[in-house]
C-alpha cells in the first residue's frame, strides 16, 4: 500500500480484520499510522507499542464497545485537532453529521469532512461515527472499498444512522 506521496508505507506491524487488513506505523514511543485496506501482507508486531496497538484493535474487533487507550502521536492543524477530539466523544454505536461537528466547532461542513480525511489513526479516532446529512459520506479520502469498510465498521458497531437503507 502506497500513501499520497507515493512513498511505501512502512509497517510495524500488519493484522488480519474482518474486511482485510490494518497497517500500523510507530514512531518512536506514539502510534503514527493506523491504515484499513482489503490487502497488506501479515507482519507480527515486534515494536512494543505496534503490539500493544494490535492487541487493542483485535480487542475491538472482538468487541465493539473496547475504548482504546493508546500513545498518539499529536499531530494536525489546530482545527483537525479540535475536530478529532470531537470525533472521539462520539460512542460507539453512534453517529454525528458532518454538519452537526461543524456547529459545535463553528465551522463549516466541508472543513469538517476535509479534517476527517486528514485522520490517520482511523479507529482509534473514530472518523467513521462521522456521516453526511443526505448519506453515508466518505471515508479514508475515497482509497478503494473504504465506504465497504466504514459500513462494515457502523455495522459492528450496531450504528444506526438516518440514511442506512440508501446506501
Amino acid at each position: 500500500m502506497k500513501n499520497k506521496n507515493k512513498h511505501p508505507v512502512q509497517y510495524d506491524a500488519v493484522i488480519d480484520a474482518p474486511f482485510g487488513a490494518v497497517g500500523i506505523t510507530v514512531q518512536g514511543l506514539h502510534v503514527a499510522i493506523v491504515l484499513l485496506s482489503e490487502k497488506l501482507d501479515k507482519k507480527p508486531a515486534e515494536h512494543k507499542i505496534a503490539h500493544q496497538v494490535s492487541t487493542q484493535i483485535e480487542a475491538y474487533f472482538t468487541h465493539a464497545h473496547h475504548s482504546f487507550n493508546l500513545p498518539l502521536i499529536d499531530k494536525g492543524t489546530p482545527f483537525q485537532r479540535q475536530v478529532w477530539q470531537e470525533i472521539s466523544m462520539i460512542p460507539c454505536g453512534q453517529v454525528l453529521t458532518y454538519s452537526d461537528i461543524a456547529t459545535k466547532l463553528g465551522s463549516g461542513a466541508r472543513a469538517v469532512a476535509n479534517a476527517c480525511g486528514a485522520n490517520t489513526l482511523p479507529l482509534v479516532i473514530p472518523c467513521h461515527r462521522v456521516v453526511a446529512k443526505n448519506g453515508l459520506g466518505g471515508f479514508m479520502r475515497g482509497l478503494e472499498n473504504g465506504l465497504e469498510i466504514k459500513k462494515w465498521l457502523l455495522k459492528h458497531e450496531s450504528a444506526i444512522y438516518q440514511h442506512d437503507k440508501q446506501d
